[in-house]
This record gives C-alpha cells, structure tokens and sequence, in this order.
C-alpha cells in the first residue's frame, strides 16, 4: 500500500492551490494529488474557449504547477477514515496523514420537461464534454441560454463571436443581479443588446421541446423560441458524496462543514473550495459563493492548518468581475440590495470619471463606482464599479478596504499612486471621491 503525508483529492483550483501552499510551508516528504481529469481547465477561462480563444487547449492548466507532488489520474471511490486510507477506481489504496478535499462542484440541472434532449447542454469543467460542445455549436445557428448569471453572460457573449443568434432567458428582473446592483445590471443588459444578444428577463423556461433532439423553447409566459443548443447555466452545488459516504458532517447550504482552519468533522480531513460550506465574511452565515477565487483562498488556509490550526478564515468576501462587448464591471462584498436584505444600516455614494487624466488621453473610459458603507461603523461593506478594463484590479483594491475594515474616513483619505496612461487624476480618483462623500454625510 503507498503511504503519503497528505493526500489531496481535486486537481482544479482548490487542488492545485493547496499542493503549491503545503509544498511551501512543510517540509513534507510526499504529497499525493489525485484528480479524475486528464486535462485540467482553467475555470473562468471556460467561457473563452469559445470565442476569443477559440479551442479548449488553449485554457489548460499546466501540471507543473503541481511541482514534486505526485499525480494520480484516477478517482476516489471511497475514503476509510479509521484506517485513514482512501481507495480509487483503479484498485490504488494510499494511507493518508493528513486529506484535503477540493472535490469541487456540478452544474445544476433544473428539473424542466425535456432538459434530458440531445444539444441540451450544462457547463461541466470536463475538456471532452466542451470539445463536443464547441463542434455541435459550430454547427448551429440558434442557441438559446437558460440563465443570466457571470457564466451565461460570458458564454453569451463569447458564443455571439462564432455568429450565433444568442438568447438569454433570466428568471430575475435583470442579468447579473445576484453580484450588481439593478443600474449596473441594466447597462450590462444594454451592451448585449448592442452586441446583438436578445435579452430576456423576469421570465422562466416552462419546457424544452423536440423529439431526440431539441427544437424550441416554451418560456412561462407561453413565448416559443427556436433553438438549435441549449446551454443551462443556473449555477453550480457542491459535490460531497465522498465526504457523505464517509460520514463527514454536510452544512445547511449543502458543502462538507468546515471551521474556521477548513477542518472538517474529522481532525484528519480538512476540505476548501466549491465543496466546503463556509460563512459570509459579513453576517457570518453559511454562505452559498463559489468563485475560483474564494477555492484559491481557502485552499491555503487548509495547507497552512494541515498540522494545527494556524490562520483563521475570515469569510468569504465575493469579488467578481467581467466584461461584456467593451465594457467591465466589477464588484466586491455587498451591494445596496444585498446589504438591505442582510439587515445593514447603510449609506451609499457614487463618483464617475475618466481613468485617465486628461480624459483627452489615449484609451481612456468613464468609470463610475459605488462603494457601500455602515452608517453606525462608517466600515466599508462593498463597492461596484463600470468601465474600461482598468477596473479589473479596482475589485481587488475594493476588497483589500473590505476585509481591512476600513472605513469611509479611510478610505477618502488613501494615498492612491496616480499617472496619466493608468489612473484617473489624485483629484478625480472615483474611490476616494465616493468615500468622502459618505464621510461628509457620518459627520
């Protein structure tokens, strides 16, 4: 039987993330990372596969990430946790010290009648199933996307390059509504109309129809919509049947429970990413986010706490952003709608201005941004921003204020380095500007 001091099942962001930490922080003699893909894709490259890079191997994740560990290529079938050993469909048995699960998540297949036709497609991070999405796409001319979230809008967009009439249909008043703020919504909703993308919101998919293969599309309201493919990107829940077999404790929002350090019910097992239930960095509920970005971040925490409990998780934050034709949107932790269902006493302000100064310079784009802030702690609680690519990092700068606990008199007093080609102008700079205005209103 091989023996190794830790063991991790997953090779996506979770996986990869966690072999890189404890290779860092231990002087661990052997490290065992065992995934099921022969490939893997690099998540929030999924949807560009299809336009802008136009094949799928293209959006690899090099093994040599993984540095010394070793990689297996098989799957887990079950976990023994007495004998702390794990056994793969390959007829492997390897004992374990320590395991760290980042087993990830599935796509949601929504119950609808005729979702099991052919061309009915979820987004898998499986690279054989999207090569054959690519090429039945390549083929066809109506596609038709049952959801308006980051992964739909992407796809949308991507798939309209490769000449598709693209569709959106969105059960919530607007696309992207779960991360931005209606007015951010609706300019996105904007430019993919100008892209010549049909948006369809605050309506349902009744039933899929055809006969092996789909055809249309009947929508709640009783409207049929020709189609070709069907891509279901309703989101994703966690996969745990490992874990549930081997009788580890599973939370409310469906992931393995985790405290604080990513340890799971069992001291041995610790667990990060899609498949462990964490908490809002906010109200401290069980939290339903999950973003590559929030798997990387808990994927070192449970490799710095493999051996004790090191490094507290703070909560997930949600950083998002995306760019729809020309335009970027970004956020970090909590809109306006978000903060007032969560039960926050708020103040919000907003500053717009070019991210070069003078705005006459090359290149430059309006940006506008919205920061969010508790009125009784003046803390920051989110932030959102529309604009040119410049914004991509505003998010992270956003939720560096956030998890700080910065507050407005903080912010509006940062020292931001400026320069003409990159920023805005010191006196415009939209961050700031916003926060000083919410100072004004707490004094």
């Amino acid at each position: 039987m091989k023996q190794a001091d830790l063991v991790i099942i997953g090779g996506s962001a979770a996986g990869v993330e966690a072999t890189i930490v404890a290779s860092r922080h231990y002087m661990i003699d052997k490290i065992v990372v065992i995934r099921k893909e022969r490939k893997v894709l690099v998540p929030c490259g999924i949807p560009y596969i299809f336009g802008t890079l136009g094949d799928a191997e293209k959006n690899i994740m090099p093994d040599a990430l993984l540095g010394t560990a070793e990689l297996i290529v098989d799957e887990v079938t079950s976990i023994d946790r007495a004998s702390q050993t794990i056994n793969t469909a390959g007829g492997e048995t390897i004992g374990y010290k320590r395991l760290i699960l980042g087993t990830g998540s599935r796509p949601v297949v929504p119950p609808i009648p005729g979702i099991q036709l052919e061309n009915v497609f979820t987004i898998p991070k499986d690279i054989d199933y999207l090569q054959n999405l690519q090429k039945v796409l390549q083929g066809s001319k109506e596609l038709v996307i049952i959801g308006g979230g980051f992964i739909g809008v992407e796809f949308a967009d991507e798939c309209r390059k490769m000449g598709l009439n693209v569709t959106i249909v969105e059960m919530l008043p607007h696309c992207l509504l779960l991360a931005l703020d209606e007015e951010f919504c609706s300019l996105a909703e904007d430019k993919l109309i100008e892209g010549g993308i049909r948006v369809i919101t605050a309506n349902a998919v009744r039933a899929l129809h055809g006969e092996n293969r789909v055809k249309s599309v009947e929508l709640s309201d009783g409207e049929m919509l020709n189609a070709d493919v069907i891509i279901v990107a309703i989101g994703v829940t966690p996969v745990t049947d490992l874990a549930s077999t081997a009788g580890l404790e599973i939370g409310a929002q469906r992931g393995i429970q985790v405290d604080s350090y990513m340890r799971t019910s069992d001291p041995a097992i610790l667990a990060a990413g899609d498949c462990a239930e964490t908490f809002s960095f906010f109200t401290k509920k069980p939290s339903a986010l999950r973003l590559a970005s929030i798997a990387t971040s808990e994927a070192r925490l449970a490799a710095i706490n493999i051996f004790e409990p090191r490094r507290m998780n703070p909560g997930a934050i949600g950083v998002f952003s995306t760019i729809v034709g020309d335009t970027a949107f970004c956020a970090a932790g909590l809109t306006e709608r978000a903060a007032r269902e969560a039960g926050f006493d708020f103040l919000t302000a907003e500053a717009s201005a070019p991210d070069r100064h003078p705005g006459g310079m090359p290149g430059a784009t309006a940006v506008k941004v919205k920061l969010v802030f508790e009125r009784a702690s003046g803390k920051m609680l989110g932030g959102q921003a529309s604009g040119g690519t410049s914004i991509g990092e505003l998010s992270n700068v956003m939720a560096s204020f956030i998890s700080g606990g910065a507050t407005a008199e903080d912010v509006a007093t940062f020292q931001a380095g400026t320069h003409p080609a990159l920023t805005a102008s010191p006196i415009v700079y939209q961050i700031v500007n916003a926060a000083e205005q919410v100072f004004v209103k707490l004094r």
